[in-house]
């Protein structure tokens, strides 16, 4: 009965967060190390005076940067969104800000919900490197063939088994995606590899990169990039590119948060 008369008093409200990931050890909760969803419940406990778990649609890694990372937590319904968001921002460090809050239905599963994600890759190609962008951008001096690497991108786009590019699995499950858009274009002095899809395997993106990488250096070929496609053997894509180039940039629902 108690916990009935808990839960009439309770809401569930959905964050759109961004962050720096540089001094965080992946989004997801670790003992005695420093994580996103560590920093965001604390906020929430010093705001709301309660203890709420906190999910993500997205489970960034250590390094990796969120500009449309979405998180869900219950707290009091009594919490105006607009308060909100302002109490989270004035606890939370400067690398994490809460850039708007919204009241979700009890049912909403900010994961399971999700019908995509989409992430960018920053590459700097560039002569020289450049200490203002180093924590957001993998910088790679020399010429990139980036229409090499834009005819392998073709390769993934569509229903697909990425096993190969995928760092670890569990037994069973399945290593099928679905990428609606993928491809890379330049952006003055960068390179910038974008992907959507219905979710990603773990290190699946930095996977990718890293083999895109590897083409667009001439290292491997094309006939090679299809290849280790084809042979769905985990790990056979690595190594990952690094995590700083990384930003996880929008989740999409079927509804539009807030509506």
């Amino acid at each position: 009965m108690r916990l009935w008369f808990e839960l009439n008093w309770l809401s569930k409200f959905v964050l759109l967060v961004e962050y720096d990931g540089t001094e965080y050890h992946g989004f997801q909760w670790q003992v005695g190390l420093p994580t996103i969803q560590n920093e965001l419940e604390q906020a929430i406990s010093r705001f709301c005076g309660q203890s709420s778990r906190v999910m993500a649609a997205s489970r960034t890694d250590t390094g990796v940067h969120a500009r449309g990372q979405v998180v869900s937590f219950w707290a009091k319904s009594t919490v105006d969104t607009m308060t909100l968001v302002r109490a989270m921002n004035y606890y939370l460090p400067e690398d994490i800000a809460v850039k708007v809050a919204y009241r979700a239905n009890d049912d909403f599963n900010v994961r399971r919900d999700a019908v995509s994600r989409e992430y960018h890759y920053y590459i700097l190609n560039s002569d020289t490197r450049s200490p203002l962008r180093r924590r957001f951008a993998l910088f790679i001096p020399e010429r990139l063939d980036l229409e090499a690497m834009n005819e392998a991108c073709r390769l993934i786009h569509g229903e697909h088994d990425f096993a190969s590019f995928a760092s670890s699995l569990d037994t069973g499950d399945s290593t099928v995606r679905n990428v609606h858009e993928v491809g890379i274009k330049t952006e003055g002095d960068f390179a910038v590899f974008r992907i959507v899809a219905n979710s990603f395997l773990p290190h699946q993106v930095r996977s990718t990169v890293g083999l895109l990488i590897r083409l667009g250096r001439g290292k491997i070929g094309a006939q090679d990039f299809h290849d280790i496609m084809e042979a769905e053997t985990p790990g056979l894509a690595g190594p990952l590119s690094p995590a700083c180039g990384l930003c996880l940039m929008n989740v999409e629902y079927p509804t539009p948060l807030g509506s």
